[in-house]
């Protein structure tokens, strides 16, 4: 029935929104916004209808959620970045059907998973920077999906990203695009060393394995990367413990996964983070329930939390 037409890992860094702006910052993330752009534009080009947001910024203690309410509107201020992103206007249609559906799949995959649609929720700005850039003129609709997971396991994420690529394929008729957003290494600058770290990656190591990761990326070498990626979550400093990246590669195809990502806006140091924007193709996959490579993801790195 449906499909999933794109799928990326993006930035959304709040040094964007800050580059809109008058002052010292303004024009200097202009690469990450033409990004996010080009993702956007490829996304109408295929039709896509909806966009479902794995947001780092999601914190959760308990079970997975999808925020599919039927609108959402208002004005954000971050608090974790007040200084970054203040009275920012946002608006967007939701798509509360596929968020039911989706959850619904999650759940018949043995991945507690709670859809939300009469709520007041809003969407965090792991969600609100991409969609600025994306969908100013409110043609997609938008779900957001909870991956800053506290209390959580990895292939419980690739299984949840499975699960709702099965959803869309055999149980919606329409057209969707998954992004996975969240840095690569996200340890931020120290207090009062911010500025400094402005366009820089906190380490030399950090750097190094980020670096590492994209040419994985690059070269299509999913295997290895899906078995490193619990210890590259922990020792790189993976923004929301990589659940985001488990979910899109779970939706993918996990370790089978077989193409290479193209980078769309090259690696860039953020307040001491790494960040990139890449579009991972879309291929066919094993039409299983649960297919090996996925399922062997509980095999292969479970127990795996942000505890590692």
């Amino acid at each position: 029935m449906g499909t999933v037409a794109l799928a990326a890992k993006i930035t959304h860094v709040p040094s964007m929104y800050l580059s809109e702006l008058p002052g010292p910052r303004q024009g200097t993330r202009q690469d990450a916004i033409d990004g996010h752009v080009e993702i956007g534009r490829r996304c109408r080009a295929l039709g896509v209808d909806t966009l479902v947001v794995f947001d780092t910024h999601w914190l959760v203690n308990a079970s997975y959620h999808v925020n599919c309410a039927p609108h959402f509107q208002g004005v954000y201020t971050s608090n974790e970045l007040p200084h970054f992103i203040s009275n920012m206007a946002y608006e967007a249609p939701g798509n509360t059907a596929l968020g039911r559906v989706l959850a619904e799949a999650c759940r018949e995959a043995g991945v507690e998973t709670l859809a939300h649609d009469a709520t007041t929720l809003a969407p965090e700005y792991g969600t609100l920077v991409p969609l600025r850039y994306m969908n100013p003129d409110r043609h997609f609709r938008v779900i957001s999906v909870s991956a800053l997971c506290m209390a959580h396991y990895l292939d419980d994420s690739a299984r949840l990203g499975w699960a709702m690529r099965r959803a869309v394929e055999e149980r919606y008729d329409g057209t969707v695009a998954f992004l996975a957003s969240g840095s690569l290494s996200h340890r931020f600058a120290q207090n009062g060393l911010a500025p400094e770290y402005a366009f820089r990656v906190w380490s030399p190591f950090l750097e190094q394995l980020d670096a590492t990761v994209v040419r994985m990326w690059r070269e299509a070498r999913w295997a290895e990367f899906c078995a490193m990626l619990p210890e590259y979550a922990s020792k790189g400093h993976g923004e929301g413990f990589m659940h985001d990246t488990a979910m899109l590669l779970g939706a993918l195809g996990w370790s089978a996964y077989d193409a290479p990502a193209e980078v769309v806006t090259p690696y860039f140091g953020a307040s001491g983070t790494g960040q990139i924007n890449a579009v991972f193709p879309v291929t066919p996959q094993d039409g299983s329930a649960v297919p090996a490579a996925v399922a062997s993801a509980a095999r292969d790195h479970s127990p795996v939390s942000r505890r590692l």
